[in-house]
């Protein structure tokens, strides 16, 4: 009897953990393209197609992680002057977004249908911690839930300096633009 019931104990922690583990969504290759020009100057722009998101099912929290130095620009003096001077990568390598869907139920979303929420949570990037609420379209297609969202932030809201030289070339308010494909693990 005794064996019975250890083995019934460990079935139903077996399971337990096998749903856990059923309600996490995650990719490794998940995509953050910016844009950051003006008109009349050249294009700022860089994507980086290595961006970590996690997302938990059973709380609509989200956490996302890219390396700094994996944002590829078009001309690689772009991308040597983003890192060392204004994001300044080797003191501050990582951008962590941290976070929870509003109103978020996953009982309610379903196969092949596209919801928004929103996402209050925070931003860490540059040294600054800075408290955001953006919007996150969510799309069920088979196993994979495609993650897409779209937003501006400031330069200034997170201590990176433009030097006045070429301020008027560079945007007071960058587009950031985030897609991720999610596998269910």
């Amino acid at each position: 009897m005794k064996i019975i019931c250890i083995a019934f104990l460990a079935l139903v922690s077996i399971s337990s953990i096998s749903s856990t583990q059923t309600d996490r969504y995650q990719t490794r290759t998940g995509s953050i393209s910016f844009e950051a020009s003006v008109p009349t100057f050249e294009p700022i722009r860089a994507v980086n197609k290595s961006t970590t998101v996690v997302l938990d099912m059973k709380t609509g929290n989200i956490a996302a992680l890219a390396l700094v130095k994996g944002f590829r620009f078009p001309i690689a003096l772009m991308q040597e002057h983003f890192n060392e001077n204004y994001i300044e990568s080797d003191d501050y390598p990582k951008a962590v977004l941290k976070g929870t869907l509003s109103n978020f139920d996953a009982n309610g979303f379903s196969q092949n249908t596209s919801t928004t929420f929103i996402l209050n949570g925070t931003l860490e990037l540059h040294g600054q911690k800075k408290m955001i609420s953006i919007p996150v379209l969510l799309s069920q297609s088979g196993e994979n839930i495609q993650l897409e969202s779209n937003f501006n932030l400031k330069p200034a809201d997170f201590n990176i300096e433009i030097p006045s030289v070429v301020s008027n070339k560079i945007a007071q308010e960058v587009q950031i633009s985030v897609k991720a494909i999610l596998n269910k693990k």
